[in-house]
């Protein structure tokens, strides 16, 4: 089976962005891992659920991970890290992939892991997770054998699917818990049981949540923390000073403002780490409701397109922490993106042209229609970003009104409700695009109630063809190819409108080590993290 092959962590064009990358890493001489301690991890916005089987929100991920687990993890080169299967072999035509699991493993609660656990948890994300039905589309059968073996029989080749098994994509959770009941309404969801090297203990909501360290953990004398103390801060300014004062450790994806990013990293006690994010690169952008009768027309979001300067955004709401987006798919995933797309240059002769030729006419106030938008309640970034949409689309004569909210609610409107006009957000892209990217396109990803699939309710039978060839092709030249010619039509369709390729960042306190030591940093267990004394 082939493998996706590392995505390339590209340089970031700006004097501040280098400058953060560039920083060594900090490191200690200390031999060995030193046991005990609490590690106070910040995580914001507090979670709606702990198990990622519907809800893959970054918060969601972070803490979950150390709870639950995947079948493999993956080492920085992104070769596999056994952690519930320990080894797998693959038919000759590619369509029977077979794991032998880890011996002697037990859930939290001690009931016995097995086979029936992971072919229960698999099925059920192909169902559930936003990306689950991309993931398992070519899977017929998820088959335990015996209690430490278990295949997946396929209709066609899966050359991604191995890339697929990390606990943040595709977390095993115990079907004697989950069996006969609805899994994403599971009241385990807000209490996990799972076989990592931390335990659940405590949610106190609004606050904070402990996880203990797992005794059992079948890697022996791992983990080396005590507990795991996650903090909720909502405030980014509140964020910042946390760090600095040091009352939290550790925190992800972007825990603290981008304009305090070069502030922060000249804090001797204080490191930025880059890597850990090939897993899931983050893209921002905006999402259409093409059901909304003015952007289901393409010469309005073409016009929206042309109204929105994306060097604003870089430089002054992502202070150049990344690069500006082409389309769907991130410039770290050298293998698939390609920049030969149509584009939309800021351009807002154009933008009021267009409208004007799609017969939507200025009134006396000089308002074409009116929508309401909604930021992604993620970090400070995407409200930002909606003041500036804001501003930007009023010189096209169209009248945006905020809303913001808390992520239940987000969620709830967005993708079960659909009571939105567009949106803008962050999207991980994954490792590959059938795992990332397809989800947002795919027109039998529409599923209303599952977080972070095609919420724009796009559907083009061109782009439904090149996704599902791309799924089953194990030439990886061709399959480039149907990549290519698909971000050409998505572009050209803009269904969603990407901005910026998000540079995301880890910020730790230099005495926790082995933080970021996976494809996944700090979204990983942490069971080899420590802190020195």
């Amino acid at each position: 089976m082939i493998r996706t092959p590392l995505l390339s962590r590209r340089g970031f064009g700006t004097a501040s962005a280098s400058l953060l990358l560039a920083a060594p890493s900090w490191r200690s001489a200390q031999a060995a891992p030193v046991k005990g301690g609490t590690l106070r991890f910040l995580v914001d916005p507090e979670p709606t659920s702990l198990v990622p089987m519907a809800d893959t929100t970054g918060s969601n991920v972070m803490i979950s991970c150390k709870v639950t687990e995947g079948l493999y993890g993956y080492n920085l080169d992104f070769s596999l890290r056994p952690q519930l299967a320990v080894s797998h072999t693959v038919s000759a035509d590619g369509k029977e992939i077979t794991f032998k699991l880890r011996r002697g493993v037990k859930w939290h609660d001690g009931h016995a892991f097995g086979a029936d656990d992971v072919a229960f948890s698999l099925s059920t994300l192909k169902t559930t997770h936003p990306r689950g039905r991309a993931t398992f589309a070519n899977v017929q059968e998820f088959v335990a054998v015996d209690p430490e073996t278990v295949v997946l029989r396929l209709r066609a080749p899966a050359p991604y699917l191995l890339n697929a098994l990390a606990g943040q994509e595709s977390p095993i959770f115990p079907k004697h818990i989950y069996d006969g009941s609805n899994p994403t309404t599971n009241p385990h969801n807000a209490t996990p049981i799972g076989t990592g090297p931390f335990v659940f203990k405590e949610w106190n909501r609004g606050s904070h949540m402990i996880l203990e360290r797992n005794p059992e953990y079948w890697d022996a004398g791992k983990p080396y923390l005590d507990r795991i103390i996650v903090n909720f801060i909502p405030d980014a300014s509140a964020r910042a000073i946390a760090f600095e004062t040091g009352e939290v450790d550790v925190g992800g994806d972007y825990p603290i403002a981008y304009s305090d990013l070069t502030r922060i990293s000249k804090v001797p006690t204080i490191g930025i780490e880059t890597r850990g994010y090939g897993y899931g690169p983050n893209i921002s952008g905006i999402e259409f409701n093409l059901d909304n009768p003015y952007f289901a027309k393409p010469a309005v979001r073409q016009a929206v397109a042309h109204a929105i300067d994306k060097k604003i955004l870089l430089q002054n709401i992502f202070y150049g922490f990344g690069e500006i987006a082409t389309g769907p798919i991130h410039q770290a995933n050298t293998l698939f993106y390609t920049s030969d797309v149509p584009g939309y240059p800021f351009d807002l002769k154009r933008a009021n042209q267009l409208l004007d030729e799609a017969g939507l006419q200025r009134n006396a106030q000089g308002v074409r229609f009116a929508v309401t938008h909604d930021p992604l309640p993620i970090g400070n970034m995407h409200v930002l970003t909606g003041e500036y949409l804001r501003q930007a689309l009023a010189k096209i004569g169209i009248q945006v009104t905020l809303r913001n909210q808390d992520m239940a609610s987000y969620i709830k409107r967005v993708y079960t409700d659909r009571a939105f006009d567009f949106v803008n957000n962050t999207m991980t892209n994954s490792c590959d695009p059938t795992l990332g990217v397809q989800r947002f396109f795919w027109s039998k990803n529409f599923k209303p109630g599952v977080p972070f699939s095609n919420a724009s309710h796009y559907a083009n039978p061109k782009v439904d063809a090149l996704l599902e060839a791309a799924q089953v092709e194990t030439d990886v030249k061709k399959r480039v190819g149907l990549f290519h010619d698909f971000q050409k039509i998505v572009a050209a369709d803009i269904p969603d409108f990407y901005t910026i390729a998000v540079q995301t960042f880890t910020v730790y306190n230099k005495k926790l080590q082995n933080h970021t030591i996976t494809v996944d940093g700090i979204h990983a267990n942490l069971a080899d993290a420590y802190l020195l004394t």
